[in-house]
């Protein structure tokens, strides 16, 4: 067996491993009904499926003898972004009113909660 071969036969498991990620990702956008929940489908699962293809294109560049690296700049673009953009939705929901009550925070009234804080 040669390294492309191996590299082929990684980024084939790596394109059906991010496909499975994917597709519960959809599902998961398509079967949730809340905002909240709905947003925890594509950001957590989406970006894990979206890594492993771009893993893939890497593998078989590398298999081929030609070093990519733009697939990791991709990577890590997406894994900073979707964090930021996932929390930025939640506190528009969480601001618009569109989810349901929020929990009681267990020390501090106001970190966590639309409260404002008490005035010395």
């Amino acid at each position: 067996m040669t390294i492309e071969t191996i590299a082929t036969y990684a980024a084939a498991a790596s394109l059906l491993i991010g496909a499975f990620f994917i597709i519960v990702g959809v599902i998961g956008l398509l079967k949730f009904n809340e905002p909240m929940t709905r947003l925890h489908a594509p950001t957590k699962v989406g970006t894990i499926g979206i890594g492993m293809l771009l893993i893939a294109s890497m593998l078989v560049s590398f298999g081929q003898g030609e070093g990519s690296v733009h697939e990791l700049l991709i990577v890590a673009f997406l894994f900073t972004t979707a964090p930021v953009s996932a929390n930025f939705f939640a506190k528009v929901i969480i601001h618009r009113g569109n989810c349901g009550p929020l929990p009681t925070p267990p020390g501090d009234q106001a970190w966590s909660t639309l409260a404002k804080p008490k005035k010395d």
